[in-house]
């Protein structure tokens, strides 16, 4: 996924060795990597991707998943969250396709925009089927699913406490060795230094983090971001700068985590009060940044306050 991966755990008394441990992770994201990426020719969404219209796949059911779950994000956003927004990332220069960064003619982003809509994308059976020449991209979503699979992996070894982190997505369960929780660190999007503006106690949560401020260019003065609001064709261009959100499911997060980025400050707001869905918003101001948690993130800080070593949140 051109990132890194880190896992923590507590070794039960009696299970596998680091060795093996790591050996079991490395292919889990051999896998996924084989499945998703649209770095390498040879994997299934690659594959998928160079199709014409028309078409149809055999896909495993990993990927078939994922495309659900998609579907769902791409419906309860009114289509602003659409997995096959990848010619739109090659003509902004975000995309495994990309020659430059640079903002397309308005003609080439009107014909781009003819190949994208999940609405053309179908499951038959255990096919994946297009209708246009659309291709995929599964990075909002695909390391949060990472996580889950090697979280469920290692809970069949035997490892109930532990600490997994695939490209910024993690979830954790259980304690570290003192019995305290495992601590998760929420950032100010600065793009200068890291800045941990408040430290939580996570148990059997996911985290999933998604913002604007490390992927983007600018031209004539204006910032333009890898996220992509696929109803406009065009990066998202708001005051929302981060969100986090916080579910059982790092895969869930993750989606949801980029959905909410999409839909912005406002609109973004109402759809996780409405989801109750745990989330910290983080926007810009004249004077910096300016967060705002939701209802259902205050019941979690409240709820662990007193077991898992939440702290205070600054701001």
């Amino acid at each position: 996924m051109g990132s890194t991966w880190t896992v923590q755990y507590v070794p039960p008394a009696s299970g596998p060795d680091a060795g093996q441990v790591k050996k079991e992770i490395e292919s889990i994201l051999a896998e996924i990597d084989q499945h998703f990426s649209t770095y390498r020719s040879d994997s299934e969404v690659a594959r998928f991707n160079r199709l014409p219209a028309n078409s149809c796949q055999p896909m495993p059911a990993d990927v078939l998943k994922l495309v659900r779950l998609g579907e769902t994000l791409w419906r309860e956003s009114g289509g602003a969250y659409d997995l096959s927004v990848e010619p739109l990332m090659d003509l902004w220069g975000f995309g495994p396709q990309s020659r430059e960064e640079k903002v397309p003619a308005a003609e080439r982003l009107a014909e781009v925009r003819q190949r994208v809509g999940q609405g053309h994308l179908r499951i038959d059976g255990q096919q994946l089927c297009k209708d246009i020449a659309l291709e995929l991209d599964f990075n909002s979503i695909a390391a949060g699913y990472s996580v889950d699979r090697i979280v469920e992996r290692l809970h069949a070894l035997g490892i109930d406490d532990l600490l997994v982190e695939v490209t910024g997505e993690l979830k954790a369960v259980g304690r570290k060795p003192d019995g305290s929780a495992w601590r998760v660190a929420l950032e100010w999007p600065r793009e200068d230094r890291q800045i941990a503006e408040q430290i939580l106690g996570i148990d059997g949560l996911g985290v999933s983090t998604s913002g604007d401020y490390r992927n983007y260019f600018e031209e004539n003065g204006q910032r333009f971001s890898h996220t992509f609001d696929a109803r406009l064709g065009r990066p998202i261009a708001h005051a929302l700068a981060a969100v986090t959100v916080f579910e059982a499911s790092a895969l869930v997060a993750d989606g949801y985590s980029t959905l909410l980025l999409i839909l912005g400050p406002e609109q973004g707001w109402e759809f996780a009060v409405a989801q109750n869905l745990p989330a910290v918003f983080v926007m810009r101001a004249d004077s910096g940044f300016i967060a705002r948690v939701t209802p259902a993130f205050e019941r979690i800080v409240g709820r662990n306050a007193g077991k898992n070593g939440v702290y205070g949140f600054n701001g």
